[in-house]
């Protein structure tokens, strides 16, 4: 639906982007969203058809047996289980992995990444996931064991300290193993950036410049980090292509998101519905349900979490637009932010049609795809309400 939509309104030039994008840009742009999709197809069908495959052919009552013919101890056969399990997932996401990014990326212009770096980042991010899962595997399934009666609270709680956790130390040990960050050497533009900062009383410890340009030609900012550790980012691709009050209307919209608490309202929310989620996931492995439903010979909690994960996705799938409607709602509140913050809407919508041009955004997503994906406003639509609203 989307992409019958794209084709047929995807030559019309917005008004916003008159004179900054041109009938071949826009044709260029259709394409490159059109390869993407297309790729999702594949790759999300490859997907399930491997998943009704392990689950429903046998696979996964396989794969339990053997590892319960180890007779490990119950730690090191649940962490067996899902690194195993983990390891598959990610090997067989490689061909798509890579034909995006020296495919689809370099065709039109984004991909720098070359065959070794990408490489490195690929053991590197196979070594962080193997450090992760094996801590939460471990841990989680200790809980189960030392707390057959109330495991499922101790675990919330677990995972809601170690997603913060992980927040904290993310800017000083995750992201240093994939990119170099330097200060910039723009004083004038530091300066500016602190005092916006300053006058909504955010402190950031340092302002960072990132090498994303060895990776690719994207463009963004963000903040990284929580409490005193919060810094700013901006790529070297987004200073090379954006002046300075452009800058500060990116940030600007960022120092919304953090001034009207939107990740820690985004955090209380999944995390109000998680612990229902660990309640209703305690009451189901309680019974035999699960492994009579899908014949699995042998009895196992690390068979009855892939299986609970499996219907967890699907009954989940129908928040999917409830919560992009408050992504969306928190986005225009950052906008509105950044324009009262700077002053001026105008580098606001400079920003985004510049953003939109240099990533080849899809100017023209059908409505209600858009209102069931999209976690920001299609950005025709923002620029349109800021320029009214604002």
């Amino acid at each position: 639906m989307n992409l019958s939509h794209l084709k047929r309104f995807g030559h019309s030039i917005p008004d916003e982007f008159a004179g900054v994008i041109d009938r071949e840009l826009l044709r260029k742009t259709r394409d490159y969203e059109i390869e993407k999709t297309h790729l999702h197809f594949i790759s999300s069908g490859a997907g399930s058809i491997v998943t009704i495959v392990f689950l429903f052919g046998g696979l996964l009552n396989f794969f339990n047996n053997w590892v319960l013919s180890m007779q490990l101890p119950f730690l090191l056969s649940g962490l067996l289980f899902f690194l195993l399990l983990s390891y598959t997932g990610t090997f067989l996401s490689i061909p798509f992995s890579v034909y995006s990014a020296f495919r689809i990326e370099k065709k039109y212009g984004f991909n720098t990444m070359t065959p070794r770096l990408w490489i490195s980042d690929f053991l590197k991010s196979l070594l962080l996931s193997t450090v992760i899962t094996g801590v939460i595997v471990v841990i989680g399934l200790w809980f189960i064991q030392a707390s057959p009666d109330h495991w499922w609270i101790w675990l919330w709680c677990f995972f809601l300290g170690f997603s913060l956790f992980l927040m904290y130390i993310s800017p000083y040990v995750i992201e240093p193993l994939f990119n170099k960050f330097m200060p910039i050497d723009e004083p004038d533009l530091e300066e500016r950036i602190r005092t916006l900062m300053q006058k909504v009383d955010i402190t950031a410890g340092r302002i960072f410049k990132m090498d994303a340009s060895k990776r690719s030609r994207h463009t963004n900012a963000y903040f990284s980090g929580i409490g005193k550790v919060k810094r700013i980012i901006l790529y070297d691709t987004l200073l090379e292509k954006m002046n300075h009050n452009e800058i500060l209307a990116v940030l600007a919209h960022e120092a919304g998101h953090w001034k009207k608490k939107h990740l820690l309202k985004m955090i209380a929310a999944v995390e109000c519905v998680s612990l229902f989620g660990f309640y209703l996931s305690f009451g189901l492995l309680q019974t035999d349900l699960l492994t009579d439903l899908f014949r699995i010979d042998q009895e196992t909690v690390f068979a009855k979490l892939v299986l609970l994960g499996f219907l967890g996705g699907i009954a989940a799938f129908p928040l999917t637009p409830l919560g992009n409607v408050i992504s969306r709602r928190f986005e225009r509140e950052a906008d509105r932010f950044a324009c009262g913050l700077t002053g001026n809407k105008e580098d606001m919508a400079s920003t985004l049609v510049k953003l939109s041009k240099d990533n080849l955004s899809n100017l023209h997503p059908h409505p209600f795809y858009a209102s069931f994906y999209y976690s920001h406003p299609p950005v025709v639509q923002r620029i349109r309400e800021m320029k009214r609203t604002y």
